[in-house]
């Protein structure tokens, strides 16, 4: 990770003498960065992408708890302008400065080479937040902004070996505001201080401020060394279903509310909660959460559903997480039956 960072940050000729200069690649064009433009490609940005699809002039991050799309593997970035940084909240929340663009790359390891289907841009403008899709061309040279999504033909092998074949679903604009929307504004969901993995190679380049660092951190949904089933089921949802349900949030209707740093012992958590906004989501069930019955809380079961209607989250997935369902039916599981407290 430091190699490459170190590459595409500088190219270094080496003369005749021995000596190095340093030549940095041109940077990025702020003209379409933070005007009011949606540049037809992705080259249009005046980032440079390497043989991997990684842009020059970014920093390169992962997550502790990954948002769940289908399996798809992630690659994030941030690009910074120079001269800038980005703001800790008290939140937990990073305010990132204009000009700031915010990349993640989707695919598959034993698909198409290993070439992502998608890049999306989310971009702070001097109006606010934009979200923009690409897809990568065919040749994988570039990518075309796919402003009403569209669907792509993919065959990968989950963990468990399965195989499936699905029409994966580039979002379209409105789509990705319907995630990263806040009070009605579009805002960044992935790179939250307690979740960034500032233990991972490369996430120390970040130009964070210092106390982002201090923030404790959520647990690795997947990792029982770094928390309880609860707390790791809580981050979770957190990742996977907070963005939207929030009270400022586009679910905030349901009365439901998973962040982080909610109260986990509440009806507003989902527990004997009964239905609101579900609609035929409950599945004729009484609760979101049934204590110690997961097969009766309709929070798994639309979790375990593919049915448009059903499903939640209600976009990015067209399959089944089967760990992550199985995690959080093992929490449930594990609350005491007709209890109000989460363990």
């Amino acid at each position: 990770m430091k190699r490459w960072l170190a590459v595409l940050v500088a190219t270094a000729l080496i003369a005749a003498d021995g000596a190095a200069t340093v030549i940095e690649p041109p940077p990025p064009k702020d003209a379409a960065i933070q005007g009011d433009a949606m540049p037809a490609k992705l080259s249009d940005f005046g980032f440079e992408f390497d043989r991997n699809h990684r842009p020059n002039h970014a920093f390169a991050y992962s997550l502790r708890t990954p948002l769940f799309s289908d399996y798809a593997g992630k690659d994030r970035f941030i690009y910074l302008p120079r001269g800038s940084a980005a703001r800790f909240d008290r939140d937990g929340s990073i305010a990132f400065p204009v000009g700031t663009v915010i990349f993640k790359s989707f695919g598959w390891p034993d698909w198409n080479g290993g070439r992502p289907v998608e890049t999306r841009l989310l971009i702070h403008r001097k109006k606010g937040w934009v979200a923009l899709p690409y897809i990568w061309d065919a040749d994988g040279r570039d990518a075309t902004l796919a402003v009403g999504g569209r669907r792509v033909p993919v065959t990968f092998k989950s963990p468990d070996g399965d195989t499936h074949n699905i029409r994966y679903a580039v979002p379209n604009m409105n789509q990705c505001k319907e995630c990263h929307s806040l009070n009605g504004a579009i805002v960044p969901i992935g790179p939250k201080a307690a979740n960034i993995d500032f233990e991972a190679v490369g996430a120390a380049y970040l130009p964070l401020p210092s106390t982002a660092r201090s923030v404790p951190a959520m647990p690795r949904w997947d990792d029982p060394a770094t928390g309880s089933v609860a707390t790791r089921a809580r981050a979770y949802l957190d990742v996977n279903c907070a963005h939207c349900h929030n009270p400022a949030g586009s679910a905030s209707n349901s009365g439901l509310f998973l962040r982080w740093t909610d109260n986990p012992a509440g009806v507003n958590y989902g527990i004997g909660k009964r239905p609101t906004a579900a609609g035929r989501g409950s599945g004729g069930m009484d609760f979101a959460i049934a204590p110690g019955d997961p097969a009766h809380s309709f929070m798994i079961y639309r979790l375990e559903s593919t049915d448009p209607g059903i499903a939640m989250p209600e976009v990015g997935r067209s399959t089944v997480h089967k760990e992550g369902a199985a995690l959080l039916r093992q929490w449930i599981a594990e609350m005491p039956k007709g209890g109000q407290k989460a363990p």
